[in-house]
């Protein structure tokens, strides 16, 4: 463990960085996305460490091998078994299922149609700026799966003030994109009257509370508890201020406004984890998608990690992994590399040396286009990121080039 007691540490991080013994996380990743920050000095929840210097995604890991997923399987079947038996008409929706078409929805969809049988409604929260192969993939999905769809594009104008807030304010520019990402699915299970919603796996698998991965069900918690719309906060601003400021009024902000709490029980909606009843591999995910619905992967290796297929149709996708590389010092090739140790698809040494290769890279392939989707200049952009460097995590060498005071392999400015 490497002592930075001196350097001062942004978001309440912990000034000790450490990392996992057995993957390649370090303890400054967050384990719950707080969406409505409101600055950078809001304290984030971290991913645990037990005393052995094993991270929780890695620990439960290991309570994965020790699940009975036969009897898991059986829990399933029973509750699509339910669904269908309840259906008040042979045509009605069973499920929602949100997703892009990614390899996780596609899986997700796929299996809960063809394999138990129900009769889901897929939407889709619509990435800022499709990539090319994004786009495919969607198409294949819908076309060569089998789905119907609902497919939301949200405001186009203030989806893109609000991606320029939430970077300037928090260095953040999914932030809108995912607050509108987790309302949509319970949204249109209201709207339409469906009673479940179906999502892949749990985030909690990733290195949220170990004993998230215990509910079948999700719970209310990102929801809000405040009644005041225009108290809320996006983009790192309050939304009073962000229509005082521009052309904006409150009925645009409908898509972003969080459900209250209880909305789920209030409604009678079931949410799902399909992750807890099955063994969650996204490397198995991606072949069954291939397979079934005509995913592709990247014909490129994708900017800032080894993969191709994780993560590939927005434009804007690149640059939230950049951002978490600058906050927390933990990249995108750190997030895939950590997951494959744990399902066994590389060992920790390949991890740390493919962490050197590629974490860092910066996402030059559309620079130009996030900067043109934002209106801002590349000299605000390195501003703004300069800017959200806490300096527990980076420093400046003697070329006065930022560097990472840690890193897995060793070879921080401090190590």
């Amino acid at each position: 463990m490497k002592k930075n007691n001196k350097h001062n540490s942004f978001f309440g991080l912990p000034q000790d960085v450490n990392f996992c013994s057995e993957c390649v996380i370090s303890n400054q990743r967050p384990s719950s996305t707080i969406e409505f920050l409101n600055s950078i000095t809001a304290k984030k929840e971290v991913i645990s460490f037990n005393d052995k210097n094993i991270c929780s995604a890695c620990e439960y890991n290991k309570i994965k091998k020790t699940i009975d997923w036969e009897q898991r399987h059986a829990e399933l079947k029973n509750i699509c078994y339910q669904i269908k038996k309840n259906r008040k008409n042979t045509t009605d929706y069973d499920c929602v299922i949100p997703g892009s078409g990614g390899k996780d929805s596609a899986f997700t969809a796929h299996i809960l149609k063809y394999k138990y049988g129900l009769n889901p409604l897929t939407v889709t929260w619509a990435p800022h700026l499709y990539t090319n192969i994004g786009w495919k993939n969607f198409e294949s999905w819908i076309h060569v799966g089998g789905f119907d769809n609902i497919l939301f594009t949200p405001n186009g104008k203030l989806h893109r003030h609000l991606t320029r807030l939430a970077f300037l304010n928090l260095l953040h520019p999914f932030q809108p994109f995912i607050i509108g990402q987790k309302i949509i699915g319970p949204l249109i299970a209201k709207k339409f009257n469906i009673p479940h919603v179906f999502y892949g796996e749990n985030q909690a698998e990733y290195g949220n509370n170990i004993k998230d991965n215990n509910n079948t069900k999700m719970e209310d918690k990102f929801f809000s508890t405040k009644t005041n719309i225009e108290d809320l906060y996006i983009g790192g601003e309050q939304i009073k201020n962000i229509i005082k400021n521009s052309e904006f009024k409150i009925d645009d902000f409908k898509p972003y406004i969080p459900l209250h709490n209880n909305f789920i029980k209030e409604n009678n909606i079931k949410v799902y984890y399909l992750g807890y009843f099955l063994n969650w591999d996204p490397q198995e995910a991606y072949y069954y998608a291939s397979e079934n619905t005509g995913f592709k992967p990247n014909p490129d290796r994708t900017e800032g990690t080894y993969g191709r297929y994780s993560s590939i149709d927005d434009k804007i996708d690149m640059f939230h992994y950049y951002t978490t590389f600058i906050k927390f010092g933990i990249g995108r090739t750190t997030y895939d590399a950590a997951q494959e140790i744990r399902n066994g698809k590389i060992d920790r040494d390949e991890g740390i040396n493919l962490v050197d290769l590629y974490d860092s890279e910066f996402p030059k392939k559309y620079f130009k286009e996030f900067l043109d989707y934002i209106k801002i200049s590349e000299n605000e952009f390195i501003d703004t990121v300069d800017k959200f460097r806490s300096p527990h995590i980076w420093g400046k060498d003697s070329k006065s080039q930022w560097k990472l005071r840690h890193t897995v392999s060793k070879k921080g400015l401090d190590d």
